[in-house]
């Protein structure tokens, strides 16, 4: 399981006309092969009347990469969507680009061109973000320590939840893994040791 990947934040489209021919990038961040596939068919009963509905994915687990040309010249369309994806480092995504003909022909290398742009401003309206796989983390504090160490959560810009008042303060906040040791022994010599930590569960949090 990778610690930190980079994928989209939303479902998004973008649409840019080049020689009459309308495409239409359809963006969105998938977990698996089968919702990747139900966006696809998704488009295409809704885009039934288009030329073509190509797309390409990456799904991290088990490596999937996916692709179609759907009746564009080999090469010329599923390969340069997915050549975006490989190259902005995405994955956990289905890019569907889907394709009006204007009437006028754009060659290979146009072709090629215009489904990369295509994908890219699909990709950029989706929103990248940088993933990190995350503990939930119970910090138990002194009321006296709280601000000092709000702040030092707000510096490095943790996703926390609402603090829980009793006897002490607790403070559940997400921490990427690969962090986890150094910031519970940063705290530790912030609050001179007066300070708890209780484990949670796992998960991806945006991180930018």
């Amino acid at each position: 399981m990778k610690q930190v990947y980079r994928t989209i934040s939303k479902r998004a489209e973008a649409e840019f006309v080049e020689k009459r021919s309308r495409f239409i990038a359809t963006a969105m961040p998938v977990e698996t092969e089968a919702e990747a596939v139900a966006l696809i068919e998704e488009l295409r009963r809704k885009n039934w009347d288009a030329t073509h509905n190509v797309y390409a994915y990456i799904i991290e687990n088990n490596n999937i990469m996916r692709y179609s040309d759907d009746g564009e010249p080999s090469g010329t369309a599923g390969v340069p969507v997915l050549d975006i994806l490989k190259k902005e480092e995405l994955t956990n995504l289905v890019v569907v680009v889907t394709r009006y003909f204007g009437g006028i022909l754009l060659g290979t290398g146009g072709l090629v061109h215009a489904y990369s742009k295509s994908a890219k401003l699909g990709v950029e309206a989706a929103g990248p973000v940088t993933m990190a796989l995350c503990r939930e983390t119970k910090l138990r504090c002194e009321y006296t320590m709280l601000g000092r160490i709000q702040s030092e959560l707000r510096s490095r810009g943790l996703v926390c939840g609402e603090p829980t008042y009793s006897d002490t303060v607790e403070i559940p906040v997400n921490v990427p893994v690969e962090d986890l040791e150094s910031f519970k022994a940063d705290l530790i010599d912030l609050t001179n040791a007066a300070i708890s930590f209780t484990d949670g569960g796992t998960q991806y949090r945006p991180i930018d």
